[in-house]
């Protein structure tokens, strides 16, 4: 026998997750209280994190930022090379 999945409200859904954010208290406690499965109280507080903390992901600018930055460091490391290298030779002629 199927069992009959129960749908809430967008309105729903915010108000249980602003409760647990407001309230402190935990996912299973604020479930038991509203009547709804810890899991899915759960999946709805993870979903509003993600969407207010975002996954992770880095925006358009950020990537193009990471790449410039990339460029610079790679040229960086290379002058400090070649530096490096005049410098050895400079002590070797010095030492002579």
């Amino acid at each position: 026998m199927s069992e009959k999945r129960k749908k809430y409200d967008r309105e729903f859904r915010e108000g249980a997750v602003r409760i647990v954010h407001e309230t402190g208290k935990p996912i299973a406690q604020v479930a038991r209280d509203l009547g709804v499965n810890e899991g899915t109280l759960g999946n709805w507080v993870t979903r509003d994190r993600e969407a207010r903390e975002g996954r992770g992901e880095l925006s358009r600018d950020d990537v193009e930022e990471l790449k410039r930055l990339r460029g610079e460091v790679a040229e960086l490391r290379m002058e400090r090379d070649v530096l490096k290298r005049s410098v050895v030779l400079w002590v070797k002629e010095a030492t002579k």
